[in-house]
């Protein structure tokens, strides 16, 4: 009956949808930052190393980091001067030089927002203002890490909420810290803020437009992670995130993907995934996702519920989580079955 009344809810949505009585979520509806870096028209202009730099939108991570490979120490750092927005956000630069580039775009930005993510000692690995601004973040010492995790998050995460303060375990900073201090030495853990999110529960939320943008922008930056000989991560992905990461994961290189208050992965099962990546899934009773049609309907709905024991996903524990946001908070059983994903010791 429960199963029922959830698919009678998403029928009558799309029916809205298609008379054209949804109009009350255009509001928040959202653009998606898409493309090449900015600044990357002055990019492709420069002669100053003479030869041609390559194209930030055709050029793959590895070409990428191929060229700057080839280049001495004066010529990368040239670059990173001159071009910061692009060095900063172009996947396959070395990690070193992207940090030099965003604290340096950061700390010419006039926008307040991002005045606390341009302090000293944060290794931000990517920054693009463009749209309501997109952030990466990494934790521990990414370099020399044996493991590496990325998180990927859901709805009302951009460069102004990437590390609020309230609602912590909601942010990508928080759950990304929170895991960083779960796992032991020789682990490092991105937050990634890399695409545009949906803002509250509108038509973007519950479609899978935004979504497919993201999930380009997520490919390409595990390439990166990889053309610059980091290793393959592990890929936590919060609700609207984890549609994201299921419409990424035949390309994604990620050696498990976990998702959490997930309203679905466009996929049936884990076989729909086409990826050969463990698939882990969490959800508490309080969380209010499991309110939410696990179904798809006139392109509504994200699909079967990865928890469910049909879709094949191998259940994470997540008993005292609380509500949509507590699975990474310290002391929780999620957190501590993330941290043995993270480390590679469960099984």
């Amino acid at each position: 009956m429960r199963r029922f009344a959830r698919t009678l809810t998403t029928v009558a949505l799309a029916a809205a949808v298609v008379a054209g009585t949804a109009g009350w979520a255009s509001g928040t509806a959202q653009r998606a930052v898409t493309g090449p870096p900015p600044g990357s028209a002055a990019w492709r202009a420069d002669g100053s190393l003479g030869r041609e730099l390559p194209d930030p939108g055709d050029a793959t991570p590895a070409q990428v980091a191929l060229f700057f490979a080839g280049l001495s120490v004066r010529e990368q750092h040239l670059l990173t001067e001159r071009h910061p927005l692009v060095v900063g956000n172009l996947d396959g630069v070395p990690l070193e030089l992207r940090y030099r580039a965003n604290a340096r775009a950061l700390g010419a930005s006039p926008d307040p927002r991002l005045a606390r993510l341009a302090a000293p000692g944060r290794r931000i690995l990517a920054f693009d203002p463009r749209g309501r601004g997109q952030v990466a973040e990494v934790f521990g010492d990414l370099r020399s890490a044996r493991h590496v995790s990325v998180v990927v998050p859901g709805s009302d995460i951009d460069a102004g909420t990437f590390d609020r303060k309230n609602d912590v375990y909601g942010t990508p900073a928080g759950m990304a810290k929170s895991l960083y201090a779960e796992t032991g030495p020789g682990s490092a853990v991105i937050a990634w803020a890399g695409y545009t999110t949906p803002v509250g529960l509108g038509l973007d939320a519950a479609t899978g437009g935004l979504a497919e943008a993201g999930a380009g922008r997520l490919t390409r930056f595990t390439e990166g992670l990889a053309a610059d000989g980091l290793p393959s991560p592990v890929v936590f992905c919060h609700s609207y995130g984890s549609v994201v990461c299921g419409l990424a994961a035949p390309r994604l290189g990620a050696t498990d993907l976990v998702v959490l208050g997930s309203p679905g992965m466009r996929a049936d099962d884990v076989a729909g995934l086409h990826t050969g990546a463990r698939v882990w899934a969490a959800k508490d009773d309080t969380d209010w996702i499991d309110d939410v049609p696990h179904v798809r309907v006139a392109g509504l709905g994200h699909g079967a519920d990865p928890v469910g024991e049909a879709f094949g996903a191998r259940r994470v524990p997540a008993e005292d989580a609380k509500g949509h946001t507590g699975y990474f908070a310290p002391g929780t059983d999620s957190l501590r079955a993330f941290a043995a994903i993270a480390e590679g010791s469960s099984r």
